[in-house]
């Protein structure tokens, strides 16, 4: 180290540059006041259609039912403003996250000071367990390990070392024997000092915080097709209400009743239940998926998932448990010891002395994951038979060394006047310690492959004995007795291949993305049972250009040591193809991504702040198959919606024909605002509720993922609802015309119709519980809200006909036992004439 470099910046130099480069922070983004997002709140067209309803009910001096839907759009706001503040979340827990306090030299005085205050020049020194404060440059180092996990994803400290021309290094974070040290993350081995080059936005974490802001979350598709249908029925709706006035008024010149009339079908025809229902369903399907350990930050995302047909998942965490263990022991003789499979009581002295000798050889009190899987298996197996002596003082340790990567550790027995050396490392290295023949070293080898093949990082063991009382200068003076080798790996999570299973049954391509090296990254998508074609890695996706990504990306599910930015360009590539893709993810690495993706899943429990702030969705348990579960409920979720959607919008045609055909052929007006009301907002959106909580249909997760532009409504189901309604209007506007005809008083024939339509409502809910089972079989399976509906719509009438204020306000006449069971005619004859059709129209209504 230089005199310069013993010294450090200045105190006025460090206090100009703070001034100049600005905080070793994130700055903050500018907000958006509150008034200004009322603003654009209210251009929404799903917000002003609940206000203009509301405001329709003002007029009409119907205050209870103003209330209502002025109160849903005043919750609509409150949960935009509170979405509003995501984005500031997660750049202050990137700015909590790098501004740890640091260590510095200045004016040649170690100072500690709040990591803010670190300026591009500053000399930081570093130690064991110090969090790295800015990205620079080392300038000394011993022994240096740093777990770069949250930028890389991968749970596997890298190797610091000096070079002497910096400028021949990669510039990027993981990978071993580089110069650089990054901003966030961990020091778990040695000591070193280093000279800061970049802080706060200028460095690697520092880039992810700064894309974060410049990154749009996928808007919901859903809310974007129900806007687009309420738009279009809001302005039919107007159009038929302004033209039946007009007519109505100049063909018979009464003004007021036109006008009535008018209203009535512009309320019939004002879908404002779309909006409540689809808050609802959405409601509901985050509370149900709650149930699973999965947190919903986005309730639109659950629907979005059961149309994803790409799963993107990080390795190291996801599928992966990110803690190290020992998988495999082995012998210089070829025989294996797996410790998952074997009995503690049966392992042999020969096994139990490698993984002894593997613990002399790490630090006692281990940071780093590979020394704390070899304590965490000594807990496991423990042997009286260990040659290990529990009360050995540690006298010294030799680092690893650029030409020597392997460390020893010498301790002083109790039980005898001699030295214990224990040694681990890279198998070469310990083969050269041991002086082995040149067919040990070939045997060595062979063995290493083998293990490198199921994706095992290997190290081998060395023990020696050393009786003098001064020590060598190196560790290549003692004479080693080679004991084995170790292989560790970040194990699967055991329910991942199940998973993985599911979502190929489901038409769901997984794609693992990853930091680690393509043979571990293959080999733990061969464990998951992905498909392994081939595998890109992140220095090829740097050779290629946009459309050569899109078209890899096509075949391709395997990308190995990808750096952020390239996890991004393959989220958007896949996007470009067409896919809805779901990543998961749980390292500051994988925020930008899971932001940028359709369906962004964070792991809860491993996770960092930052990347469950950028996800919609959170595995609180941080299990993998949750997602199946969350997957299966959004194609439940969406194709129950589909079917409340249906429902609602074949109500309306025979609501709007009743409410017409009194104004065009001059007959007594049979439903008004009171009676549409009643219709709209209390008994379409309750028998919704049967529909919400309506079980997944048989093939729900046998069936490919639905098209990424296919439509809420498409025309089959459109088809659907038009001849359901037109039944509905048919069957009741005879029995109206009818009752009419044979001098019934015009009281009894509205109370006789209105009780007519919700018969055919009711047969309606019956017919669409299931568009592949037949009414008898749906009408078996579990549904208490089914019941609960059906006992609430006879009170609502019974009271509507009995008591007399209710029957007043309705301008109901009373019926008699024989009328009410001509007013069940249409709902049992739709159906039967549905039931009859659905197997013609069940196919097209399912796809």
């Amino acid at each position: 180290m230089s005199a310069a470099d013993l010294i450090g910046l200045s105190e006025a130099e460090a206090a100009t540059r703070l001034r100049v480069e600005g905080y070793n922070e994130l700055p903050s983004p500018e907000r958006r006041t509150p008034v200004r997002i009322v603003l654009e709140v209210l251009r929404e067209p799903m917000l002003a259609l609940l206000l203009c309803g509301g405001l329709i009910y003002l007029l009409l001096g119907d205050l209870q039912e103003a209330l209502l839907l002025l109160g849903f759009g005043a919750m609509s706001i409150v949960i935009t403003i509170v979405q509003e503040t995501r984005t500031e979340r997660v750049l202050e827990a990137l700015r909590d996250l790098t501004s740890p306090r640091a260590l510095v030299i200045r004016d040649g005085v170690r100072r500690r000071i709040a990591g803010r205050d670190v300026v591009r020049g500053d000399l930081v020194i570093l130690g064991e367990g110090d969090r790295v404060p800015a990205d620079a440059v080392l300038v000394d180092g011993r022994d240096l390990q740093v777990d770069e996990s949250l930028l890389t994803g991968e749970s596997v400290p890298v190797r610091k070392q000096l070079l002497e021309t910096v400028a021949a290094a990669e510039h990027r974070p993981g990978g071993d024997d580089q110069p650089f040290v990054y901003s966030g993350s961990l020091v778990v081995r040695g000591e070193g000092s280093a000279r800061v080059t970049a802080t706060g936005s200028r460095t690697e974490i520092g880039k992810i915080g700064v894309s974060l802001r410049t990154l749009q979350a996928e808007p919901p598709r859903l809310q974007q097709q129900t806007a687009k249908l309420v738009r279009l029925c809001f302005f039919g709706g107007a159009a038929v209400s302004i033209v039946a006035v007009l007519l109505y008024g100049m063909l018979r010149g009464d003004w007021l009743q036109a006008s009535l009339g008018g209203v009535a079908i512009g309320m019939s025809m004002l879908p404002e239940e779309f909006g409540v229902v689809l808050t609802v369903f959405m409601a509901m399907g985050a509370w149900r998926i709650s149930k699973a350990r999965v947190l919903t930050r986005r309730a639109a995302a659950i629907e979005t998932l059961g149309s994803a047909t790409v799963l993107c998942t990080d390795k190291t965490g996801t599928l992966t448990l990110n803690e190290m263990s020992v998988i495999e022991l082995r012998l210089p003789d070829g025989s294996c010891m797996r410790p998952k499979s074997t009995n503690p009581d049966c392992v042999r002295p020969e096994f139990s002395e490698v993984l002894d000798y593997g613990i002399l050889a790490s630090s006692p009190q281990p940071l780093d994951p590979m020394e704390r899987a070899l304590h965490a298996l000594a807990g496991d197996i423990r042997r009286e038979t260990s040659g290990r002596d529990a009360h050995a003082q540690l006298v010294h340790t030799y680092g690893l060394r650029p030409e020597l990567l392997a460390m020893a550790q010498v301790w002083r027995s109790s039980l005898a006047e001699e030295h214990i050396v224990a040694a681990k490392g890279a198998p070469e290295a310990i083969a050269g310690l041991c002086r082995l023949s040149n067919a040990d070293q070939e045997a060595m080898r062979n063995a290493v492959g083998l293990m490198a093949e199921q994706g095992l990082r290997v190290l081998g063991v060395a023990a020696a004995v050393y009786e003098g009382n001064q020590l060598p200068c190196s560790q290549e003076s003692f004479a080693f007795r080679f004991l084995g080798l170790v292989g560790f790996a970040d194990p699967l999570r055991s329910g991942v291949p199940g998973a993985v299973r599911e979502c190929r049954s489901a038409g769901i391509r997984v794609a693992m993305i990853t930091g680690d090296y393509p043979v571990t990254a293959t080999a733990i998508a061969k464990q998951a049972g992905l498909n392994v074609h081939d595998v890109i890695t992140g220095d090829q996706i740097k050779l290629m250009n946009d459309l050569e990504l899109a078209e890899h990306v096509k075949r391709v599910n395997v990308f190995a040591r990808v750096l952020p930015e390239q996890k991004l360009r393959i989220v958007q590539a896949m996007k470009r193809n067409g896919e809805i893709v779901a990543m998961t993810g749980d390292g500051v690495n994988d925020a930008p991504s899971l932001k940028t993706a359709h369906i962004g899943i964070a792991m809860g429990g491993r996770g960092t702040d930052v990347a469950r702030e950028a996800s919609s969705i959170v595995l609180l348990d941080d299990d993998f198959s949750a997602i199946i579960s969350a997957i299966r409920l959004g194609r439940r979720i969406y194709d129950n919606l589909r079917k409340a959607m249906a429902f609602i919008f074949a109500v309306h045609v025979p609501v709007a024909g009743l409410a017409l055909l009194p104004l065009v052929f001059g007959l007594p007006l049979i439903l008004g605002p009171v009676h549409i009301a009643f219709l709209e907002l209390i008994i379409d959106p309750v028998c919704s509720l049967v529909f919400e909580a309506e079980r997944e249909e048989r093939d729900v997760m046998a069936r490919p993922p639905r098209q990424a532009d296919s439509p809420l409504f498409t025309w089959a189901l459109v088809g659907w609802s038009v001849l359901q309604g037109a039944l509905i209007f048919a069957l009741v506007a005879i029995l109206f015309v009818v009752a009419l005809h044979v001098g019934m008083p015009t009281d009894e024939v509205r109370a006789l119709t209105f009780f007519a339509l919700i018969g055919s409502i009711v047969g309606l809910v019956l017919v669409n519980r299931s568009f592949s089972s037949s009414f008898l079989s749906a009408f078996f399976r579990p549904n208490p809200a089914l019941a609960v509906i059906l006992v609430s719509i006879a009170g609502a009438l019974g009271t509507a006909l009995l008591w007399p204020p209710a029957s007043s306000l309705f301008r109901f006449g009373p019926l008699h036992s024989d009328d009410l069971m001509i007013a069940l005619g249409p709902g049992v004859a739709l159906l039967v004439v549905l039931e009859l059709l659905k197997p013609l129209w069940g196919m097209q209504l399912r796809n």
